[in-house]
């Protein structure tokens, strides 16, 4: 048995008592419908048991500081191994954490420079270094013999002061010279000081000749100087003078100090002081986040069409406060010769910048009272950028702090210019032959590729080398591990919160071979996430050596090709919700194709297939949408265009630009323009057409809701029709009900002991938190009184327990909610109980409740659709009824844009643009655009490649003139 793991009787959610056999040491994939029971077998019920049972055989004491887990319902598991999970819900939102620091990678990094960094002033770049006395004793006797020079211990640098009572210290002290601002002053008669000037001061501690004969004094003569002076001594050679004839001086230190004498404020290098969440290396300006806040004026100012009366400056647009402040600009109008009724675009560019940064002199101000008289005062005018500025920093609201940021752009740091880090800390280097020396923060801006290479290269000494080979190896590891999940292209630097979903569960794979665990089981969710055919076979690699370290993998995933290499393959169905639960096939690769009663065999068989359109919507060239000058991240200043009425593709390798093209600048500019929304769009130069399009519909993966409060009900909107339903019915009007008393969220008809929350948590301190039914509502959510209103027999707390097809079937009387839960049918979603809470919903499933509840609104043949990967956690029948769905917008005149590296999708799409060729700093231009037939003949179209074996297996759809646009590829 040791060999292998088994499970008996599972029973978690839609589960069906399930008995499974499965092969320890083995790359094992969970596949099947979405809603089929994947999850809850993989995640909760064998990862569960996994992590309960290892945190179970720790001690009462650490058990206390761990997240504690329910035992899942489940007979018994034999076999099991401590379990670590990767999922995409747990992506870190800090914006302190980047991808350096969550891979461990910027931790070795900064333990690199502390040893091996090569220091320099940050002022005059000279390089700076500590030394013994005895290093500069000998430096000194390794210059010309016979030079004379001066032992001068520095003991005031640039500071104000008469110091009459220093120089009395230092003559008591038996010195007797000293040197004050470049001029030496016996000190029995020492210069009087101007209080208010600065001035340098150092003793001449020795006269000398450099000559062997005379190393026992000079080493005194260091030492002495080195204790007065804290550490410093200089050097003055009188008789080697400079152009300017001053004599040239050497300076030496114990510490880190300039030999320029420019003040550092740099100790003893510490890892910790490269780090830009310790008070040590964060720059002061920053604390460390390497950005700001700035007022914008494009978004002060977003119609440059309209006038100032109309509301052109936006912040002094709306609210009680915008009569005020258009009388302000009237009078600042009265005093610049200009009018309020003239448009933004037209109004002089000295008006355009007093009303954004404000006037010296007071405006004139007149208006009229209550009773009709003209009154008038006169005001300070402190400009809009300063009076956003000002708000923002008094503020105390959330909810006008939101507000006032949307005027507002992240802009770096002015300095630290968005490194993070203290100046000197940016003047420790490292140097590699040819390719230069860089500071830390200049190697985490470096593409993951280009950092491995460039620590390759590194030249470091005898001494280094054997202080940094440990470290420089665990680097490289690491480095080596992203690379091989398809990350090269992201940066060191890059924020945590900017990932995706795939490229954050990608960096915790990578992470977690770094740590080279043995005989663990790793639970995966989906990691072909995001992820580019091409990039697929080295994810596959990698998920290979993880089971060869001897360890087990259960992967829940889609994706043929893994499928393909996995040692054991488990099709749970046969169909989703209430019709799954059941193992439809638990054996090799080769058994499921023959499985005639498995769904993913018909499909990976080809019994099954998504079909490639028999001819495709012709693109008319006069209604596009075109992004003129895009350059946000990677973009490089290009033009993309969009045909308007068809669907549209954009793919790419992973990091190519196309969530920053889609997703960062036209849905914004869409958003802000048709939906009246404030984002910040990403740098570009405008966005031609939109005038043919009325509204935006954007479909991403966020959760719906963040409590167990919203659910697939609440969120489409179909549970207030549902309440409104009940309130209808005779029982309900008999009572006196309105719909609010069917709401669990509100006093009235929900249970007051669970708060509506259908049960009740009991803190256990360090055994697991368990939630117990409600003893009052028995788990219902309602009171007793609301569930004496039945509606054809069923109460509301029984209705939101059906699943959504069982919900349809039943109200399909009541048009308006059958259209309702009939799209979220439509969309996969059948399986889904219509009151799950939103946390347990998967990000697919979150998207495609969304898409749904947009389908159910009228459609008016002019709206534009932007989904970010739909097809995330769908299996291929699933993807068949979603392209069903979207291609019955495109027939009704709308435009869909999706993101997508689904070839299913691609296929079957209209056009395509694809970016590229590569990812990061090798990206952000268009390889090709066109039909897929068109991209499938442009040879550096990797997307091309791919799609020219998929259109093989189908019928060729007819493709249109000018077809293809291919692009100049730019490495």
């Amino acid at each position: 048995v040791a060999d292998r793991l088994i499970v008996k009787g599972a029973r978690e959610h839609n589960l069906r008592g399930v008995d499974l056999d499965l092969p320890r040491d083995s790359l094992i994939v969970f596949t099947g419908l979405s809603g089929s029971g994947k999850s809850s077998l993989a995640f909760d019920t064998i990862f569960a048991e996994g992590q309960r049972r290892y945190v179970e055989s720790l001690s009462a004491y650490a058990r206390q500081f761990l997240g504690q887990m329910d035992k899942p319902d489940v007979d018994f598991i034999e076999g099991l191994s401590p379990a670590v999970s990767i999922d995409q819900k747990s992506t870190n939102r800090n914006p302190r954490s980047t991808v350096g620091t969550i891979t461990e990678v910027y931790d070795y990094l900064r333990l690199l420079y502390a040893r091996a960094g090569s220091p320099h002033c940050p002022v005059c770049g000279e390089k700076i270094a500590r030394q013994t006395p005895q290093q500069i004793v000998d430096q000194v006797l390794a210059m010309q013999e016979g030079a004379r020079f001066l032992v001068l211990a520095p003991v005031v640098r640039t500071r104000k002061g008469e110091f009459a009572d220093l120089f009395d210290k230092l003559n008591a002290q038996g010195y007797s010279r000293v040197r004050v601002d470049g001029v030496v002053h016996p000190l029995a008669e020492p210069p009087k000081l101007k209080k208010q000037e600065k001035h340098d001061i150092e003793v001449v501690v020795d006269r000398l000749t450099v000559k062997v004969a005379a190393k026992q004094r000079l080493t005194d003569s260091v030492e002495t100087a080195l204790n007065l002076a804290d550490g410093i001594v200089v050097l003055e050679f009188p008789d080697d003078r400079d152009e300017h004839d001053h004599p040239r001086e050497q300076r030496f230190s114990e510490k880190l100090a300039c030999p320029n004498g420019h003040p550092l404020a740099v100790d003893d290098l510490e890892p910790r002081s490269f780090s830009f969440n310790s008070p040590y290396g964060a720059c002061p300006e920053c604390v460390g986040l390497g950005i700001r806040k700035e007022v914008d004026p494009d978004l002060v100012v977003p119609d440059p069409e309209r006038t100032l009366a109309e509301g052109a400056v936006a912040p002094w647009s709306a609210g009680h406060t915008a009569e005020y402040f258009t009388r302000m600009m009237a009078g600042l109008g009265e005093e610049l010769g200009f009018d309020v009724d003239t448009p933004w675009r037209k109004l002089p560019a000295k008006a355009r910048k007093a009303i954004l940064e404000g006037s010296d002199h007071q405006v004139h101000v007149r208006y009229r009272n209550r009773y009709g008289r003209t009154r008038s005062y006169y005001a300070d005018f402190e400009g809009v950028l300063a009076f956003l500025q000002r708000k923002m920093e008094q503020t105390e609201s959330e909810q006008m702090k939101e507000r006032y940021e949307g005027f507002m752009r992240d802009i770096p740091c002015p300095v630290c210019e968005g490194t993070r880090l203290k100046p000197e800390i940016l003047a420790v280097t490292l140097s590699a032959g040819n390719r230069g020396a860089k500071s830390i923060a200049e190697v985490s801006e470096l593409c993951i590729s280009d950092c491995a290479d460039f620590l390759n290269a590194l030249t470091l000494g005898a001494r280094e080398q054997a202080i940094a080979g440990q470290v420089l190896k665990e680097i490289q590891s690491r480095l080596g591990f992203l690379l091989d999940v398809g990350l090269e292209y992201l940066s060191l630097s890059r924020a945590a919160a900017t990932l995706s979903g795939g490229e954050a569960q990608r960096i915790r794979l990578a992470t977690q071979i770094g740590s080279g665990l043995v005989g663990v089981l790793y639970v995966l969710d989906e990691p072909s996430i995001g992820l580019h055919q091409r990039d697929n076979r080295r994810l596959i690699e990698t998920l290979t050596r993880l089971r060869g370290l001897g360890n087990t993998l259960i992967v829940v995933e889609h994706d043929e090709d893994t499928i393909a290499h996995a040692d054991w393959i488990v099709d749970i169905g046969p169909g989703a919700g209430e019709h799954g639960g059941e193992i439809v096939h638990s054996g090799t690769y080769q058994e499921l194709l023959a499985n005639k009663e498995s769904i993913t065999g018909a499909y990976l068989s080809g019994r099954e297939s998504i079909p490639t359109p028999k001819r495709r919507r012709p693109v008319d060239r006069k209604r596009q949408l075109t992004v003129v000058g895009a350059r946000e991240h990677n973009l490089r200043g290009i033009d993309v265009s969009f045909p308007l009425g068809v669907l549209t593709s954009v793919t790419g390798v992973s990091g190519s630009g196309k969530s920053t093209l889609v997703n960062d600048i036209l849905a914004s500019v869409l958003a802000n323009r048709l939906n009246g929304a404030r984002q910040v769009p990403g740098r570009h130069t405008r966005v031609n057409g939109i005038d043919q399009l009325d509204k935006l519909v954007r479909v991403d993966q966020s959760p719906i809701g963040r409590t167990p409060r919203s659910n697939p009900a609440t969120y489409t909107g179909v549970f207030d029709k549902i309440r409104t339903l009940f309130a209808a019915t005779t029982e309900a009007k008999v009572r006196g009900y309105q719909p609010g008393r069917f709401s669990f969220n509100v006093k009235g008809g929900r249970c007051e002991a669970c708060t509506g929350d259908g049960t009740i948590k009991i803190e256990m301190n360090f055994l697991p938190d368990v939630y117990v039914p409600c003893e009052v509502c028995q788990g219902a959510r309602y009171n007793r009184e609301t569930l004496e209103v039945h509606y054809k027999g069923k109460t509301i707390s029984e209705v939101l327990d059906m699943s959504i097809e069982e919900a349809a079937e039943f109200f399909e009387p009541i048009s308006g909610i059958h259209r309702y839960l009939r799209t979220l049918v439509d969309v996969g979603l059948g399986y889904v109980r219509l009151g799950q809470p939103a946390p347990t919903l998967s990000g697919g499933e979150a998207q495609r409740v969304k898409l749904a509840s947009e389908l159910q609104k009228r459609s008016t043949g002019r709206t534009i659709y932007i989904l970010d990967e739909p097809t995330t956690g769908l299996h291929f029948d699933d993807i068949r009824k979603l392209l069903t769905v979207i291609n019955g917008l495109v027939d009704k005149g709308n435009t869909v844009i999706v993101i997508e590296h689904n070839l299913d999708v691609i296929k079957t799409s209209d056009w395509i643009v694809d970016m590229g060729p590569e990812g990061g700093a090798g990206g952000g231009t268009v390889v090709a655009e066109g039909t897929p037939e068109g991209v499938a003949a442009v040879p550096e179209s990797y997307t091309g490649k791919f799609l020219v074996e998929v259109l093989g297996k189908g019928a060729r759809a007819s493709t249109p003139q000018r077809s293809v646009r291919k692009r100049k590829v730019t490495a």
